[in-house]
C-alpha cells in the first residue's frame, strides 16, 4: 500500500456528519440484543407515510438531517444510527456484516410496525436497504439509494483503503499512523473524499464534525466497528447467487430512485446504467459535480428529486397501502 493510500484510509474512517437540523430529537430503541438510537422530526401533519434513512460507513443518523427537514410536509422522518454508529452500542451478537445491518433495519420495523415506509440508504447503507427491499418487499414503499455501496469489478481507486480497514492487523498501523493527527486534519481528509466540492461544507458542519469524532474516538468500540462493517462490505462483494447484491437489487419490487454523483470518489459514476437496469422500477438521477453524499452537498436538488418520485410513484399506484 503506497503513503498516499494510507491517509485516504484513514480518512474513511472519520465520521461524516452535517449539522442537526432544528426540532429534530434522538431517542433509542431497545430490541432484543440491539439498542438503536433513532433521530425524528415531529411530522408536519398528522398522517404521512413513515419514511426511514440508514447512512453508511463510517456516518451517523445526522448524515440525513438536511434532506429530513426539506422533507417535512411530505413523509414522517425517523433515521437510525446502525449498531456501533452514531448513539448506537454495538450489538450483542458482534455482527457487523450486511446481513447483520439489515436484520437490525428490519428488527426495527417490525418492532415499531411502521411499514411499509419510504426507505432510504447512502453507500453502506445503500447495500443494506437493497437486502432490505429483497427480503421483506412488504416493508418497503419505494427506495431510495444515494450512491450505493453494490459489488463493483473494477473498484475506485480511493476506495481501495477503505476495503482494506478489513484486513487483520491494518487498522492497527492506521491508528498508529495517525497518531499525531489532529481532528480537523483528519475531517478534512474525509471531506475531501466525501465531497465533490468540498468548499460548500459549512463552518457549522465543519465543527460538528470535529466534534463528532472527537466524541467517537473516546469510544472503546469505535474502531472495531468500522473494522468489522468494512469487513461486511467486502464479504457481501464476494456473495454470490441468489445472496449476491446485484441478484437482489433485481428482486427489488419497490419503485427505486437511483442517486449517483459524478465527482464520487468511492462509488464509480459509471455504475449508475448498471443499477437503473437491475432494479426492475427505477429512476436516475445523475448529479455531475456532487461527490459520494448528495443528500447532504446538494440537499436541495436531492429533496426536490424525492418530492417528484414519491409524487409520481403516487399517482400511478405503485406505492401500495
Amino acid at each position: 500500500m503506497s503513503s498516499t493510500e494510507l491517509p485516504a484510509a484513514i480518512a474513511s474512517a472519520v465520521p461524516v456528519v452535517g449539522a442537526a437540523a432544528e426540532g429534530e430529537q434522538m431517542r433509542s430503541a431497545g430490541l432484543a440484543g440491539l439498542t438503536l438510537a433513532v433521530r425524528s422530526r415531529p411530522p408536519a401533519v398528522q398522517g404521512l407515510p413513515p419514511a426511514l434513512y440508514v447512512h453508511g460507513l463510517g456516518g451517523s443518523s445526522q448524515n440525513w438531517s438536511s434532506l429530513m427537514a426539506l422533507l417535512d410536509g411530505v413523509v414522517d422522518s425517523e433515521a437510525l444510527d446502525l449498531p456501533g454508529f452514531g448513539d448506537s452500542p454495538p450489538p450483542d451478537d458482534g455482527d457487523f456484516s450486511i446481513t447483520g445491518h439489515a436484520r437490525a433495519v428490519i428488527r426495527y420495523l417490525d418492532a415499531q410496525d411502521r411499514g411499509p415506509v419510504h426507505l432510504f440508504g447512502n453507500s453502506m447503507g445503500g447495500a443494506v436497504t437493497t437486502r432490505v427491499a429483497a427480503l421483506r418487499p412488504d416493508l418497503v414503499r419505494t427506495l431510495t439509494l444515494v450512491s450505493p455501496a453494490l459489488p463493483e469489478l473494477r473498484v475506485q481507486r480511493d476506495a481501495v483503503p477503505t476495503a482494506l480497514l478489513a484486513v487483520p492487523g491494518v487498522t492497527r498501523a492506521f491508528r498508529r499512523l495517525s497518531r499525531e493527527w489532529t481532528p480537523e486534519q483528519r475531517v478534512r481528509g474525509v471531506m475531501g473524499l466525501c465531497y465533490g466540492d468540498p468548499s460548500r461544507v459549512t463552518p457549522e458542519a465543519f465543527r460538528a464534525a470535529v466534534q463528532e469524532l472527537e466524541r467517537r474516538l473516546a469510544l472503546p468500540y469505535f474502531w472495531d466497528a468500522m473494522t468489522r462493517s468494512a469487513r461486511g462490505i467486502v464479504d457481501a462483494y464476494t456473495l454470490g447467487g441468489q445472496h449476491g447484491l446485484w441478484r437482489q437489487a433485481e428482486r427489488v419490487l419497490a419503485p427505486t430512485l437511483l442517486v449517483y454523483g459524478g465527482r464520487d470518489r468511492l462509488v464509480a459514476y459509471r455504475m449508475a446504467g448498471k443499477a437503473a437496469r437491475a432494479f426492475r422500477d427505477s429512476r436516475l438521477l445523475t448529479l455531475p459535480d456532487a461527490g459520494h453524499v448528495a443528500m447532504m452537498e446538494y440537499p436541495h436538488t436531492v429533496a426536490r428529486a424525492v418530492r417528484e418520485f414519491l409524487a409520481d410513484t403516487d399517482e400511478s399506484g405503485g406505492m401500495g397501502s
